[in-house]
């Protein structure tokens, strides 16, 4: 079993938007692989808004409801690749410096 401090924090949100923790001896369990499935599809997810976002300030014809909602869902993939970079930052922090980092 991990200690407190090696705690993964996983990549969604639980009741009342509190972190989800995930504490296992096994980086390549069934919930660490999910974990980072979803990290992934978070990480893609916010490249393509970013594209979007691009794209959209450079049209002159992109409506302010548009913008909006485009602001919106860029806000929610800042907030998971805050909680990706938050994750990845506590697993890099307790690994071992000795063991190469994948």
């Amino acid at each position: 079993m991990t200690t407190p401090n090696e705690l993964r924090l996983l990549p969604w949100s639980g009741p009342g938007d509190k972190p989800c923790y995930l504490s296992t001896d096994d980086p390549d369990g069934y919930m660490s692989r999910l974990a980072d499935s979803i990290e992934a599809v978070q990480l893609d997810t916010a490249a393509k808004l970013v594209e979007e976002a691009s794209e959209a300030f450079d049209n002159q014809d992109t409506s302010i409801d548009e913008m909006r909602c485009l602001v919106k869902e860029l806000t929610g993939a800042l907030r998971d690749i805050l909680r990706v970079a938050t994750s990845r930052g506590h697993l890099l922090a307790t690994s071992d410096p000795r063991e190469p980092a994948y």
